[in-house]
């Protein structure tokens, strides 16, 4: 056969196959994210009788996120002034489809949100998770609780109704209390001398642009923490695993451990739908900064204790005011409470760490009594 013949003969050539496209082939070739499937594959969490108590702060953190969404959605229609800002949270509430679930849905998870935070931060007490070397995360999730709690307080006016007007008035008027810096505190906060338009728009800025920006750097900083030392484990339970020689029990973060923090997550949400659902939060009446104060006006729940406190502090002691003596006490027991890696440096030490253990459990009680006599009493 010829060489014509043969090539004749022959079968054309496949031409080569057009490689699929994929997306994770193209991301992988401009992002490195060897490091990520690592951190994934070998990432774990302690598994022992207490675990329970990890998922607080992931309900913390996925309560953080429905305030988010909702409170972008309700940003499209809220007009942060006098004049329009009841107005617009009724447009909300009565015209806009679904505007009442979705204001309910953040007033209870906002309520539900600073609740997670200080149950997270006393599980956080009482497992002695403060200890060497995660002081800084508790430094970090103690400013997170203060930014809650001050999402909470500015938050609260922006509907301008009679009860957030005269509740705002009574809040500002205890930080207007302090010494040294109780006038500058009060015309900070109100921007001026009393709770104006001004009030209401400062506030404002500080709830959706200020405190948003700083919770999410110390939200960073405190989850990089966090996986960088690891979740603690009880200061009983090393001590076991190292007398019996052996490594404490751990289950995989992904999927493990991620699947049951979401099925909190699941169950937070169904709460939040039922309250929101059956116990729509309550519009009131538009604010007049002219009407005499309602009877019996108080402050946010989380503020309760710290108000009905002050009430029954006598008028002077000795040659000082009664309140403003109450004032530096609570902000003396708030450092202390944030100094606490220092002041228990080695919770090993049993006699000491109980005598801790102990002032928790009695600032536990002060907090919830005083709570609920703030509730009943007029």
């Amino acid at each position: 056969m010829s060489s014509r013949e043969k090539s004749l003969s022959a079968e054309p050539e496949t031409p080569p196959k057009r490689a699929r496209f994929s997306l994770s082939s193209w991301v992988e070739e401009r992002v490195d994210l060897g490091s990520v499937r690592e951190f994934i594959r070998h990432k774990t969490v302690p598994h022992h009788r207490s675990s329970y108590w990890y998922y607080a702060g992931g309900i913390t953190l996925f309560l953080f996120l429905v305030q988010v969404l909702t409170g972008s959605l309700l940003l499209l229609y809220y007009q942060p002034s006098e004049s329009n800002a009841f107005e617009s949270v009724r447009f909300i509430v009565t015209q806009v489809r679904f505007g009442w679930l979705i204001r309910s849905v953040h007033s209870w998870s906002a309520n539900l949100l600073v609740a997670m935070a200080f149950i997270h931060m006393f599980s956080t007490f009482f497992l002695k998770s403060y200890r060497k070397p995660r002081e800084l995360t508790w430094f970090s999730g103690m400013v997170l609780l203060l930014l809650m709690m001050a999402f909470g307080f500015s938050g609260y006016l922006l509907p301008w109704n009679t009860l957030s007007f005269f509740a705002t008035m009574v809040g500002t008027n205890i930080a207007g209390a302090l010494p040294l810096i109780g006038n500058f505190m009060l015309r900070f906060l109100r921007g001026g001398d009393s709770v104006t338009g001004s009030t209401l728009t400062r506030f404002f800025g500080f709830h959706v642009a200020i405190l948003p920006a700083l919770t999410i750097l110390v939200l960073v900083l405190h989850l990089w923490l966090i996986q960088k030392q690891g979740m603690s484990t009880p200061l009983q339970l090393e001590k076991e695993s190292r007398e019996r020689g052996e490594n404490l029990p751990s289950i995989p973060f992904f999927p493990n451990f991620l699947m049951r923090d979401m099925m909190a997550w699941y169950i937070v949400l169904a709460v939040v739908g039922w309250l929101a659902t059956l116990f729509p939060w309550e519009l009131g009446v538009k604010a007049d900064p002219f009407a005499s104060a309602p009877p019996g006006i108080k402050p946010e729940w989380y503020f309760l204790f710290t108000f009905q406190t002050l009430k029954y502090i006598p008028a002077r002691i000795l040659p000082f005011e009664g309140e403003v003596l109450g004032i530096l006490a609570f902000g003396l027991g708030g450092l202390l409470w944030f100094l606490v890696p220092f002041l228990d440096p080695n919770p090993s030490a049993s006699r000491w760490s109980r005598g801790v253990n102990q002032a928790g459990i009695w600032i536990v009680i002060f907090i919830l009594v005083m709570t609920g006599v703030g509730y009943v009493a007029k």
